[in-house]
């Protein structure tokens, strides 16, 4: 009779090493799965990021603030009145959270110029601070715009357009 209860015992033991085992396995395979869906996350917010700035990269060049003023009588798109965004400048504390991003700027690229926009320098620079945020930001998120500005030439006044692309880019929150 001894002998059997033994048996018994080490067949319950057994029992309780397999159900661990078992349970062991599922969770590892649980680990597994989570860390494949997860690995996939980060690259999935990024590109989400991305399409999101390029999106709101249009809707700035389209919005009032700083679209050109025949945008919405000639349906013309992705053009920035730089004489605007120049004034806006000044008062972007206004604007403080309302885009979301950690930094806006725009950039001509042709004709090519130099240094930073004030209104000492103004038309002829290269780059323009719009808003600037002092945190850790992503890399930039770009795209082309025609910048127009108003000049008068032989006393008419003429638009001219430039070519330049607006950069944004957001607080990098992973640091």
């Amino acid at each position: 009779m001894l002998k059997k209860e033994k048996k018994a015992q080490l067949k319950i033991q057994q029992m309780a090493f397999m159900l661990m085992a078992l349970t062991l396995f599922f969770v590892l395979i649980g680990l597994f799965f989570i860390v494949t869906k997860l690995s996939g996350l980060k690259e999935s917010v990024t590109n989400l990021e991305k399409e999101n700035a390029q999106k709101l990269i249009m809707k700035l060049a389209s919005s009032p603030e700083f679209s050109c003023e025949n945008a919405f009588r000639f349906g013309e798109i992705d053009c920035v009145d730089f004489d605007k965004v120049m004034v806006l400048r000044e008062s972007i504390s206004n604007y403080n959270k309302f885009w979301g991003v950690a930094d806006i700027e725009i950039t001509k690229i042709y004709p090519e110029k130099t240094g930073e926009c004030t209104y000492m320098t103004y038309p002829h620079c290269k780059t323009l601070k719009i808003y600037s945020e002092n945190v850790d930001k992503k890399p930039a998120v770009s795209n082309f715009v025609a910048l127009c500005r108003k000049e008068v030439i032989n006393e008419e006044v003429m638009e001219i357009c430039e070519v330049g692309k607006i950069n944004i880019m957001y607080e990098d929150k992973t640091k």
